[in-house]
């Protein structure tokens, strides 16, 4: 195959738009690179660093689609920095905690559940026995 993949973004739905974009925007510095359409927005692109995700609002013509019904795996530079960051500012799910497969890993949920997990490798020894 000769077609080069370039990366990946997924589209999410949520139940307010603008929650999404103040929590993204706010907590995690995100940016709004799509905003669509500008005068009242169904749809959006958030952007920090190489990440992209995209949401749109849930509603009568897309009724197959489940709300907060996804893990988003984010691998960050530094997971104790964001971690400190942003802790009083969100609940925790867990951790951080280093796994048996060599990643260290906190978690949080968005407005509308959806699970992120920040994640980057290390060598430290595993905290955390769970599989």
């Amino acid at each position: 195959m000769t077609v080069t993949f370039q990366g990946v973004i997924p589209r999410l739905p949520v139940t307010d738009l603008g929650r999404t974009i103040a929590f993204y925007s706010n907590l995690l510095s995100f940016q709004i690179s799509v905003l669509f359409p500008e005068d009242a927005p169904i749809f959006c692109v958030l952007d920090r660093d190489s990440i992209s995700l995209g949401f749109f609002i849930a509603g009568p013509t897309r009724p197959e689609v489940v709300i907060g019904n996804t893990e988003l795996y984010l691998a960050v530079e530094d997971v104790r920095a964001l971690y400190v960051e942003i802790r009083d500012e969100v609940f925790i799910e867990w951790g951080p905690e280093v796994f048996f497969y060599g990643r260290r890993e906190f978690a949080i949920r968005d407005p509308d559940g959806y699970l992120l997990i920040f994640t980057e490798p290390t060598d430290d020894l595993p905290t955390c026995l769970e599989t």
